[in-house]
């Protein structure tokens, strides 16, 4: 049984707990963790490009060479189906892999150059370079719903990586025997490659305190995050208060708001609301990007939408989620939903055997009972959604306009449709990271053009994205040379640009020499 000092992963599909038990971290343990990752920091920051991108391929490589004991203690943690784990793990793999690339060609650094002037007038101008350096240790939380993806070697611990940082994560308390076996693969690759010791740390514990110590540490120089808003917003807090505040990059909750306009639900009512009920029940809308929201008007043309979408809800089966207290969460947030009042349960779905089963639900309410209760715009983790009925195009603006921070928002809509409301999309770019026209939110493409982030409070630090290369730059800062001597400057500045990088020089794109 659990205690004090250890503690069991549970079978998240009957609560029972696992084989296998986990130290909660100490004080003296997280000391020094960060103590030997500052130690670290020193030595990694330097390695060669090359060599940094060997290790992030080498880290893909020990992961996949888990074989199947991953995919099956991953299941037990989580209840994710297998087939689902193959995928993820595939994406795991190829986010080290894509950060490898980029790391192994080097114009990430953002490399400008301005040469002197010595004879301008009045004043010389001073040869200046600037170039993005990494900030230190990095503490990741891995997230519950992405075990794989989203944790001990998930994107923020690639991107870190990649960046030059150290990382230390705090694996998350519902899956400690995959972190675990991610972590030692992750272990063989330092070994193989001949990285420091320090280079990357796993702690585990299921006591609030560990993710409070590790955020104050001043050894901790940012943090990644992946989850609910009060966590993140905690350790954002966290964070601000210490004598040398840190960045702390939180993805949070998100309803992810849907807009379906008038030509469209004319012309593909029906094919909509079946995308949009797969959407919902994907992963038992155990995603960020679940389309928690949508927006409708009145029409003659909402029956079939209506009945399509109730149907197909319907049929959705209940699935294990992802912990029990997660599917304590989910039913409360049910409640809380059909306690606001004048709210339709507009469908619901089959129910499960497990005791963590979660059942899809649809609400239904007008725009005026929407405005008037800001409950039914909340996240509520899990395969539920809110249908709000607008009587007009200007309703639906206002009700744009009245957004907070998403991740996402989607617009189904013919050509008409987008140029009938082409008001919506002036103000969509200032709610959220990243708008959708005519698809669905869930599922996020790992690539160079990604942004998986968006205004608070869906996220503390909406400059950033947690998805795609961009999210190396999460984790460094500029630093400015001016008039340094050529022989000192790192590799990314020197005149002769050993690295064959592209370079701004004096306001050009340039990978030669100067």
């Amino acid at each position: 049984m659990s205690n004090q000092s250890t503690f069991y992963a549970i079978n998240a599909a009957t609560n029972e707990e696992l084989e296998g038990s986990f130290e909660n971290a100490t004080l003296e343990h997280i000391n020094s963790v960060v103590n030997k990752a500052t130690a670290a920091f020193d030595i990694y920051k330097k390695i060669d490009n090359n060599k940094k991108a060997a290790f992030l391929d080498q880290i893909a490589e020990e992961i996949l060479n888990l074989g199947d004991a991953l995919l099956e203690r991953c299941h037990l943690e989580t209840g994710l189906p297998i087939a689902r784990l193959q995928g993820e793990r595939g994406r795991t793999m190829g986010q080290l892999k894509l950060f490898a690339t980029l790391v192994r060609e080097g114009s990430w650094v953002d490399a400008r150059i301005d040469t002197a002037i010595p004879d301008r007038a009045p004043l010389p101008k001073p040869d200046i370079r600037h170039m993005l350096m990494p900030l230190g240790p990095v503490v990741v939380f891995g997230a519950s719903n992405f075990p794989l993806a989203f944790s001990t070697a998930g994107g923020d611990t690639a991107s870190a990586l990649a960046a030059g940082c150290p990382v230390i994560v705090k694996g998350h308390k519902a899956h400690p025997g995959t972190s675990k076996m991610v972590a030692d693969a992750i272990a063989k690759a330092i070994d193989i490659c001949g990285m420091p010791k320090g280079t990357f740390s796993l702690i585990l514990g299921n006591a609030r305190f560990v993710g409070e110590a590790l955020v104050k540490h001043p050894g901790v120089k940012a943090v990644g995050f992946t989850g609910s808003y009060g966590g993140g917003k905690a350790l954002f807090d966290y964070a601000n208060a210490r004598p040398e505040p840190i960045p702390v990059f939180a993805e949070m909750g998100s309803t992810n708001p849907v807009f379906i306009l008038p030509e469209a639900l004319k012309e593909k009512g029906e094919e909509i609301a079946a995308g949009m009920a797969g959407s919902i029940t994907l992963g038992v809308g155990q995603f960020c990007t679940n389309p928690g929201l949508s927006f409708v008007q009145k029409s003659d043309d909402l029956s079939k939408f209506y009945n399509q979408l109730k149907l197909k809800i319907s049929e959705s089966p209940a699935g294990v989620m992802l912990t029990p207290e997660i599917k304590k969460a989910y039913d409360k947030g049910i409640e809380r939903t059909l306690g606001v009042g004048n709210v339709e349960e507009f469908s619901v779905g089959l129910n499960g055997d497990s005791p963590n089963a979660g059942t899809p639900r649809v609400f239904k309410t007008s725009i005026e009972n929407f405005n008037q209760h800001e409950d039914l715009s909340e996240e509520n983790f899990g395969p539920s959604s809110v249908l709000v009925e607008a009587n007009s195009k200007s309703e639906i603006i206002e009700a744009a306009k009245n957004l907070s921070g998403h991740l996402t928002a989607t617009v189904f809509g013919t050509d008409k449709d987008l140029v009938e409301y082409k008001e919506l999309f002036d103000i969509l770019p200032k709610k959220v990271g990243r708008i959708i026209v005519n698809g669905y939110p869930t599922g996020v493409e790992v690539c160079h053009s990604m942004v998986h982030g968006g205004p608070y409070p869906s996220t503390t630090a909406p400059q950033s994205t947690s998805v795609g290369t961009g999210a190396i730059k999460r984790f460094v800062r500029p630093v400015c040379f001016q008039n340094y001597p050529n022989a000192i400057l790192p590799d990314e500045l020197k005149n002769e640009n050993p690295l064959n990088i592209w370079r701004l020089v004096d306001g050009n794109f340039k990978n030669s020499k100067i």
